[in-house]
């Protein structure tokens, strides 16, 4: 990571609702081409941090600071992908990026040879003409990873996305993720259960804890030794489990 010039960065920042935070402050910059994971139990805050994050929710203390035409795109978690879209897998390719922060503008207007390009760059380009929902977990992942490259973000944010995969499947999802951001020098932030993949993969690691009201943040080795993280968790981070 050679530029070290924050994309987004946290100064101060506090995220809640209705003015109340429900998790310290929080000062922390993404670099380009860094992972970083964001880890925690259900109910944690973790959601409402990266939806924050992404503009959906206003700070309810600090700043957020983003690089000037900072590109994002961001996967929520599969469930709800499943539900919208009853298209083939180039179209789910082509269509539905999110842009400029908002949900409103599908921005992406790319020709078919750039979409095809993307699936073969995710070794998806078989399952173009597809059906999305006929798609096993492992190749629909495959498909909004290329959504991902064909979108050619700075940032992308993934909430949870690869639960409902078995491990094999789950691990084969990160490598490919973690090929895309090498490639591309994309920025990821990751909201993950599979402690063992980040602690192998990932640059850092963010634990955040609304119950004891605490937000750790580093290498994932440092943050899965730290007492909050034992305090919270029964297994250790590299066994693999889901907490």
């Amino acid at each position: 990571m050679s530029d070290m010039r924050p994309l987004i960065a946290c100064r101060a920042l506090e995220v809640g609702y209705q003015g109340k935070p429900i998790l310290p402050p929080i000062d922390l910059g993404i670099v380009r081409g860094e992972l970083l994971a964001v880890v925690g139990r259900n109910g944690s805050g973790k959601t409402t941090w990266l939806r924050t994050l992404l503009g959906l929710l206003p700070p309810v203390g600090g700043r957020l600071e983003r690089a000037p035409q900072l590109r994002v795109a961001y996967l929520p978690q599969r469930k709800v992908l499943d539900e919208l879209y009853p298209l083939v897998a180039r179209d789910v390719v082509r269509f539905g990026v999110e842009r400029d922060w908002s949900f409103a503008s599908s921005w992406l207007r790319r020709e078919p040879s750039a979409v095809m390009s993307a699936l073969e760059e995710m070794g998806a380009a078989s399952l173009a003409d597809i059906p999305y929902r006929k798609l096993s977990e492992g190749q629909k992942q495959r498909v909004l990873f290329a959504r991902l490259a064909a979108a050619a973000p700075d940032l992308a944010v993934l909430d949870e996305p690869t639960s409902a995969m078995d491990r094999v499947a789950e691990r084969e999802a990160f490598e490919l993720l973690d090929g895309l951001r090498r490639r591309r020098r994309l920025s990821v932030v990751i909201v993950s259960h599979y402690l063992g993949i980040v602690e192998e993969l990932a640059d850092r690691a963010v634990l955040l804890d609304r119950d004891a009201r605490a937000i750790v943040i580093g290498a994932p080795a440092e943050v899965f030794g730290d007492h909050t993280f034992r305090a919270r968790f029964s297994q250790r981070a590299h066994s693999g489990a889901a907490p």
